[in-house]
């Protein structure tokens, strides 16, 4: 009885290679973003940026930028323009750049809110001016934090995405995109081995780059407060239908928080209203509308309920 040949075309097709998919994605979003990604040129530093709109608005980070008032940004396709800065805002390590050119390819920004661990992105940079670099990975871990200090003034920028795409030299200021070619990120540090962090685009940096882009600078209010989130005992959460506090750990001489009676030790529940569980809840509340506006602070000191009124100051940088 003779064998049965079978041939390599008689097999039924198999499907499609999950890492081939994964490629075709990267690809994708590589070949979608790397014209809207710049090679920025100072006279002391170098870095990336992402095109913002189609008239010249750059974004990038603002350790990239520094001092500099003005540089060069390189595109894959050849041209260069120059590019002036706008405004920068290191206590969020953002920064905007004007490029002298009208006909620029914007990326379209996502929304880092949306963003869950173990989803793809691609970070996307241009170091070289010409040749874009691209590397792939996964969200690793949403909710980090990274501290910015501009001058005496020092911020934490919550909701840090951090990521194992590897982010090369020159990638800082580059796009963090997701599997959609929409930039969730700004590339800002590499935080160890395998391990990059990028601040992310949500409402909070989105009104950041509004008034970057207009005013040149980001104002915020500032009570002078230190202190962290902290879980309420649970008769507490109970009453006050929420998770979490902030509790000062520490209050400036001097300032607006001193002047009304803050204290260490009390947990901030709300401003204005509205609630707050989170240094980042409470940072979202200190802005410009906030300045010299007396603001009712809701704590809860020693078990007891009271409203403090605080009136901001503006936070010099």
């Amino acid at each position: 009885m003779g064998a049965h040949l079978r041939l390599i075309s008689d097999e039924r097709p198999l499907e499609e290679d999950p890492l081939d998919a994964y490629s075709r994605v990267v690809t994708d979003v590589a070949r979608a973003l790397s014209p809207s990604v710049a090679s920025l040129r100072f006279r002391r530093g170098s870095g990336s940026a992402v095109v913002i709109t189609p008239d010249g608005f750059l974004l990038t980070s603002a350790h990239v930028v520094g001092r500099a008032t003005r540089g060069t940004a390189s595109f894959v396709d050849g041209r260069e323009f120059a590019v002036e800065t706008v405004g920068t805002d290191p206590l969020s390590d953002l920064a905007v750049l004007r490029a002298d050119a009208s006909d620029l390819a914007a990326a379209e920004l996502g929304d880092a809110e949306q963003l869950s661990v173990g989803q793809l992105v691609v970070a996307i940079g241009n170091p070289n001016g010409f040749a874009g670099s691209v590397t792939a990975g996964v969200v690793s871990a949403l909710g980090r934090s990274l501290p910015t200090r501009s001058g005496s003034a020092s911020r934490i920028v919550e909701n840090v995405i951090q990521t194992d795409a590897s982010l090369n030299p020159g990638n800082s200021g580059g796009a963090l995109a997701d599997g959609r070619a929409r930039v969730v990120g700004i590339n800002t540090a590499v935080a160890g081995i395998g391990v990059g962090l990028a601040v992310p685009i949500n409402q909070t940096t989105r009104n950041i780059v509004v008034a970057l882009m207009s005013e040149g600078r980001f104002r915020r209010a500032y009570i002078g407060i230190a202190g962290g989130s902290r879980p309420l005992p649970p008769r507490l959460r109970a009453r006050l239908a929420r998770a979490a506090a902030v509790e000062i750990v520490d209050v400036v001489a001097g300032s607006p928080a001193s002047g009304a009676g803050l204290l260490p030790e009390d947990l901030i529940v709300a401003v204005n209203g509205s609630a707050v569980e989170s240094v980042d809840d409470l940072q979202r509340l200190m802005t410009r509308d906030s300045i010299g506006r007396p603001l009712p602070v809701s704590v809860v000191r020693g078990g007891d309920e009271l409203v403090v009124e605080v009136v901001p100051e503006e936070l010099e940088t």
